[in-house]
């Protein structure tokens, strides 16, 4: 779709949408980024993973990376309350190491590969430097962590400084706690890490899909008026 049929196709859905929502579209899209994002390797707790999935909602950001090597990643409903309807959720199952497969597209598209860790000799993670470039959190498995793939190809390691017995957070936690920690550094250390204009034009579009009863009969009627209009 043109820029031209995606604008004429926005303005076409708002007249489905109600007001109220719109404005809400806006201000979420205005502190949304995908400067951060996150990358689930193996969580077979599809509590857990929904719990992240939830986090990434509210925190604003806008892309979740889901590794599939043993495990499938089922959404849980009354864990993620709605936030894998905004959030994109993008997953990796189709190779035989699906895990090196994320890494090195994030890597391609300019991420630095952050991955947690409880270790002793990781950074903490208030120390870590968002000016340096876009960030992909990984989390490991809920029983051994990041595997050694993350380990080997990670840029750098943070973790969160606890002064208790237990040596870990439970994932969704973690995550939660990064986030919030990183995306609130952001935002007081000035970064560009919003949205273009492009992205949020797009999700815009989506969302306004998401929020229509019957897409399918929207997108179709949409076509022919947009295709009979062309003609004159």
């Amino acid at each position: 779709m043109d820029k031209e049929t995606k604008a004429e196709f926005i303005n076409f859905l708002k007249e489905y949408v109600q007001n109220e929502r719109q404005e809400k579209f806006k201000k979420v899209l205005d502190e949304r980024t995908k400067y951060i994002t996150v990358v689930l390797e193996d969580i077979h707790h599809p509590h857990n993973a929904s719990a992240v999935i939830r986090s990434c909602d509210c925190f604003g950001i806008q892309d979740a990376h889901i590794i599939e090597n043993e495990y499938e990643y089922d959404i849980n409903p009354f864990v993620v309350k709605g936030a894998s309807k905004w959030v994109d959720i993008k997953k990796y199952n189709e190779e035989k190491n699906n895990t090196l497969s994320c890494i090195n597209k994030l890597k391609e598209e300019g991420y630095r590969i952050i991955a947690t860790s409880p270790h002793a000799n990781d950074k903490d993670l208030g120390d870590l430097d968002l000016k340096t470039g876009k960030i992909a959190l990984v989390f490991g498995t809920e029983e051994t962590g990041i595997s050694d793939i993350v380990k080997k190809n990670a840029d750098e390691f943070i973790k969160i400084p606890m002064v208790g017995f237990t040596e870990s957070f439970n994932i969704s936690v973690c995550a939660a706690i990064c986030l919030n920690e990183l995306s609130n550094k952001a935002r007081k250390e000035e970064i560009d890490f919003k949205l273009t204009e492009e992205e949020k034009e797009h999700l815009t579009m989506q969302w306004l899909v998401k929020s229509t009863r019957n897409p399918e009969k929207l997108e179709k009627e949409f076509h022919n008026r947009f295709s009979s209009s062309s003609k004159k």
